[in-house]
C-alpha cells in the first residue's frame, strides 16, 4: 500500500479543481445558468459548456459528493497526479463525458457536475496502478466497470437524486469512465512519456 501523496507536486491539481468548483458555487445561481452542460445553447455555439457544465453543480450537497470524490481519487492512485497532467486528464475527461451526452444522448437537455469526469479520473488512474504493474489497478478498474454497468442495468440513486435535486446522470458516468479509459490508450500509443510513479 503506497502512503499518500502529500507533495504539492500531486496534490496541486486536484486542489486547483477543488477551488474552482467551490468558487462555481459562490457564483450559483449565475454560474449554472451561463456555464452548465445546455444541449440548447451547446447548439447555440456556447461551446464551452461542454467543459465548464463539468465544473457547477445543483447544489451544496451535490458539491461536496464531488468533493469528496476528488480526495477519495486522491487518496487510491494520486502518484499519478502532477498538477499539470491531472488537469489535463479532467479537461478531456470532462470533453469526452459531454460529447458523449450530446451525441449519444439526446434526451438530456441539462447537465452540471463533476461525476462523469471523476469516472475518467478513476479509469484512467486504474490504467496507470496497471501500467505500475499494481495489482489494484485491476480490482479499481473492474469496480468502476461494474458500477457504471450496473447503472445501465438498473438506473441512479433514488436517494442521491434526492439529495442533490437533479436525476443521477448515469450515462455521464458511462461517457466519463469510457473517456479515462480511451485517453490512457491514446497516450500509451502516441508514446508520451509514461515513468513509473511507484515508489
Amino acid at each position: 500500500m503506497m502512503s499518500l501523496p502529500y507533495s504539492l507536486k500531486y496534490s496541486l491539481g486536484p486542489l486547483i479543481l477543488a477551488f474552482i468548483t467551490t468558487l462555481a458555487f459562490f457564483f450559483e445561481p449565475a454560474s449554472g445558468q451561463y456555464f452548465a452542460y445546455d444541449r440548447y445553447a451547446i447548439q447555440g455555439l456556447e461551446t464551452w459548456r461542454l467543459l465548464t457544465g463539468n465544473l457547477v453543480h445543483t447544489n451544496g450537497y451535490h458539491l461536496l459528493l464531488n468533493l469528496a470524490g476528488v480526495v477519495l481519487l486522491w487518496a487510491l492512485h494520486g502518484e499519478h497526479y502532477r498538477a499539470g497532467l491531472y488537469l489535463k486528464v479532467f479537461a478531456w475527461c470532462g470533453l469526452g463525458t459531454s460529447a458523449g451526452l450530446y451525441f449519444y444522448a439526446p434526451d438530456l437537455i441539462w447537465y452540471a457536475g463533476l461525476s462523469g469526469a471523476l469516472h475518467g479520473i478513476f479509469a484512467w488512474g486504474a490504467c496507470m496502478d496497471i501500467l505500475n504493474r499494481m495489482k489494484s489497478g485491476w480490482v479499481l478498474l473492474a469496480g468502476v466497470a461494474f458500477k457504471v454497468i450496473y447503472e445501465q442495468t438498473v438506473g441512479g440513486s433514488a436517494d442521491v437524486a434526492a439529495l442533490i435535486d437533479a436525476k443521477v446522470a448515469i450515462d455521464a458516468h458511462l461517457f466519463g469512465a469510457m473517456s479515462g479509459v480511451l485517453l490512457f490508450f491514446l497516450m500509451w500509443l502516441t508514446k508520451l512519456p509514461f515513468r513509473k510513479t511507484a515508489k
